[in-house]
């Protein structure tokens, strides 16, 4: 018996504490439909490029700005939703120097277009805004500006809206499905401070009282990457040469800690070694690779991935999976900047498929310590993340009213993709199923489907059913079994209809594959007084009385 089976005896202990969700079906209200679906007013428009351009007031916690939103006509229309989040406000929208009529609705604009909208032509809106935008409380988990002051007294500025939406903060199409080509975003900033936003700076406009950051996103880009971080900046930088040639490695810190950056920012460095290995060239050679200190955890911000975990290792010091594997590593420089293969290359369509950016992140982390540290160490730190699993409703949420669904699908969909490794038992294919991800599905936005189907295909197994099991219900599926007459009888309980995942099992001493489904199978000439459950499967297990 191998040091890993021994680990797996209390492996399924869990499951007889399953918190199964027996809450009342969720009511959502005409915002949240608003904000979520893919109306038509959304649909006979395919955006190419936003020109936005932002003044930042920190005394008075203010914005102001326009957004150029050039796009391509799909179908002929006459009625445009826009997005712009309370407290901001819309003060003109036009066409050809032509303006527009338009009326308020929440967080929505309807706009009247006088035009004719011909299919195939390319249009441009130009909107302006201002006002006071929603101060972020608890980011980046409660989105919207912060407004800090660093130990010097320099202002601190940074923004952070996934979930709650890019409009928080900006005019736009603030849905996931269409994403834009390309962006050019203008910052204006009190002298003395910088801008730190997405892709690569063109220019450094100097003014009097202020200054103007030009950057600019030769990529498609998911609108909730876009981001501003303003503060009293130090530089330093390196070249990465990666699989598509010389990678711009930039970070931006507080000039208070630019020396403690310069050793501990190494990171950056062994993260782009190992998610190259693992999922294939970084995908935004073009806008180059951006580590910027923000006064608020960190997030995956696009070209532009934000930190804030206060140089140690861990999350926030915390090992995360208990293993001590887990501070190995900062978890934020790992985790966000991983996100720019699973969210900003790969981007869901809706919210509700949020597993698409979490489970194959969270499961990054274990990649790394493979990687760097072989494979014993990233099984046991992603086995050791399964203590955060509540179960206490489906990963996948509610689809076109802007709604995740539950936190496991950080270490419940990590066990999922690592167990998925495990059915498959060909590390090297595994691997060209992640590469062929992101090289299949580069710079696109996709469903829960086709994520499936494409592993079910390479795996070469219908794995319908175990997504199933692992997305859409709560449980965790037990293997229950008993001994009789010589045979070993097995089944799937606690599982969706039809449940059939295979499973790796010990068996008078040696490792035997069963294909178990709901109804009971049987296993001749085997003697199992205690079924041990290779610890890789996030499963139960049972002995019946039967």
């Amino acid at each position: 018996m191998t040091s890993k089976f021994t680990q797996s005896i209390l492996a399924g202990a869990f499951s007889f504490f399953l918190l199964l969700s027996n809450s009342a079906v969720a009511q959502y209200s005409r915002a949240d439909s608003l904000r979520g679906r893919l109306g038509p007013e959304r649909t006979w428009w395919d955006l190419k490029h936003y020109d936005l351009s932002v003044e930042i007031n920190p005394s008075k916690k203010s914005i102001k700005g326009s957004n150029k939103i050039s796009y391509q006509v799909v179908n002929e229309a006459k009625l445009l939703q826009l997005d712009l989040q309370e407290p901001l406000a819309i003060t003109s929208i036009t066409q050809g120097g032509n303006p527009l009529s338009y009326r308020r609705e929440g967080a929505v604009y309807w706009v009247t277009l006088t035009k004719k909208q011909v299919p195939g032509a390319l249009e441009e809106l130009v909107v302006q805004y201002e006002g006071i935008p929603k101060e972020a409380v608890r980011p980046p988990w409660d989105g919207g500006i912060t407004w800090q002051k660093d130990s010097k007294g320099h202002d601190f500025i940074a923004s952070s809206n996934q979930g709650i939406g890019s409009s928080i903060w900006w005019p736009l199409k603030d849905h996931p499905a269409d994403e834009v080509d390309s962006l050019d975003m203008h910052v204006t900033v009190p002298k003395g401070l910088l801008d730190i936003s997405n892709g690569r700076l063109v220019e450094i406009k100097v003014g009097k009282d202020a200054d103007t950051f030009h950057w600019k996103v030769v990529n498609p880009i998911n609108d909730y990457g876009v981001n501003i971080n303003v503060g009293d900046y130090a530089q330093f930088g390196e070249k990465y040469e990666g699989e598509k040639g010389t990678l711009d490695m930039d970070y931006f810190v507080l000039r208070e800690n630019l020396e403690k950056a310069k050793v501990h920012f190494q990171d950056a460095r062994r993260m782009m070694q190992a998610f190259e290995h693992w999922f294939g060239p970084y995908p935004f050679y073009e806008d180059g690779f951006k580590l910027v200190e923000v006064p608020y955890l960190g997030m995956e911000h696009q070209s532009s991935v934000t930190y804030g975990n206060g140089y140690q290792n861990g999350y926030r010091g915390r090992d995360l999976s208990g293993t001590g594997w887990g501070l190995k590593f900062d978890f934020i420089i790992i985790h966000e900047a991983g996100h720019e293969w699973f969210a900003n290359n790969i981007t869901y369509k809706d919210e509700a498929d949020m597993w698409i950016h979490e489970s194959f992140t969270n499961y990054s982390e274990s990649l790394f310590l493979d990687y760097h540290y072989g494979k014993e160490a990233g099984q046991a730190y992603v086995r050791g993340t399964r203590m955060n699993i509540l179960n206490d409703k489906p990963i996948i949420g509610d689809y076109g009213v802007n709604q995740r669904g539950s936190g496991d699908m950080y270490y419940k969909g990590g066990n999922l993709l690592n167990m998925l490794r495990q059915i498959l038992q060909d590390d090297e294919k595994w691997r060209q199923i992640l590469r062929g991800l992101n090289e299949t599905f580069y710079h696109q936005t996709v469903t829960t489907a086709q994520v499936e189907s494409y592993i079910s295909k390479q795996m070469g197994m219908n794995l319908s059913k175990v997504f199933d099991q692992y997305l859409r219900d709560a449980r965790i599926p037990i293997l229950e079994y008993y001994q009789q007459d010589g045979a070993l009888q097995y089944r799937w309980i606690s599982a969706v209809k039809d449940f059939d995942m295979p499973v790796d099992v010990l068996v008078d001493g040696s490792t035997k594959r069963l294909q178990p489904k709901t109804s009971w199978q049987k296993l001749e000439g085997a003697s199992v007084q205690v079924l041990v459950v290779d610890p890789d499967y996030y499963v139960g297990v049972s002995k019946s009385r039967e």
